[in-house]
């Protein structure tokens, strides 16, 4: 066993600021929210292509996967895309630290998805974690509305891309019955990227012509953000429990907040303050739920 094998919280606190970070960069894009989210899943899927298409086992897991699987990876990747350009557009809006906090509600609204589409249960104890959630969401809303500069309307395309990323996860309940995580994933992410490339043509956005920022953040999300984030999560699950690193998720709003206050001067207000704390607390809540 390595030294972070024996140590996984090393990556835990790698992977926090890692998926902390994607606020920040995308902050630094001159280029429209929709081409920056396609960047960032074209380098995705360049820097995933040669681990899948170089491995033979991957290889051939890849060209064996079922119509079915593959056409639920596709919706998954739409969802997935809609997520990532909605909350990129969500950043233009309001603060660092109401959208990666209204955000971060994703897994109550997958317990709501689960119990209305997917024949689930849902407990009491979720059902109050979840108007818990609400109810911060409230008091970032609340604080947001007096500030001014379309801070409100930012609030509500992070509750979009909240509820688009729920969908893309359940979604991948179903499809990851039968495919590993890496084939999954790089189909997922292939159907996201010409997603977001098709959105951009619909609206007559070029891909190009906004100088090397995009292009760049595109990177610095593809690999900070998915691979030397979520990626990592993915990796601790072998050797911490689902419930410790999911909570651990939780420390993006934070994080992100130190972060934005020190580049951008984004210093939160009390009542957003008091917003976050309260999503997250629900979220622990659920979480706690989950675990037993």
């Amino acid at each position: 066993m390595n030294y972070l094998e024996k140590h996984p919280m090393i990556m835990i606190v790698i992977g926090i600021i890692g998926i902390s970070l994607s606020a920040i960069f995308v902050k630094y894009s001159q280029a429209p929210s929709v081409v920056t989210a396609a960047y960032r899943l074209l380098w995705t899927v360049l820097l995933m292509s040669p681990v899948v298409l170089f491995k033979k086992n991957r290889r051939e897991e890849l060209f064996s996967t079922s119509p079915k699987t593959v056409a639920l990876c596709a919706v998954s990747g739409i969802f997935l895309a809609l997520h990532f350009a909605i909350w990129f557009e969500s950043l233009k809006h309001t603060s660092v630290a109401s959208s990666t906090t209204i955000v971060c509600t994703e897994v109550i609204w997958v317990a709501l998805g689960f119990c209305l589409f997917m024949k689930g249960k849902i407990s009491t104890a979720a059902v109050i974690a979840i108007l818990i959630t609400i109810a911060g969401s409230i008091l970032i809303a609340l604080s947001d509305s007096t500030s001014g500069g379309g801070h409100l309307y930012g609030d509500v395309l992070a509750f979009a891309a909240a509820v688009s990323v729920a969908v893309y996860t359940l979604i991948g309940r179903a499809a990851r019955t039968t495919t590993s995580t890496t084939i999954y994933t790089y189909i997922v992410y292939i159907f996201s990227a010409i997603t977001l490339v098709l959105i951009a043509a619909a609206q007559r956005m070029p891909l190009t012509g906004y100088g090397s920022s995009g292009i760049i953040v595109g990177l610095l999300l593809s690999i900070f953000s998915t691979i030397l984030g979520h990626s990592i999560f993915s990796w601790c699950l072998k050797f911490l429990s689902p419930a410790f690193v999911s909570a651990s998720k939780l420390c993006e709003p934070v994080v992100a907040a130190l972060f934005a206050a020190v580049l951008f001067n984004e210093f939160p207000k009390p009542l957003q303050i008091l917003g976050g704390a309260v999503i997250i607390g629900g979220v622990i809540y659920y979480s706690r739920i989950e675990s037993r």
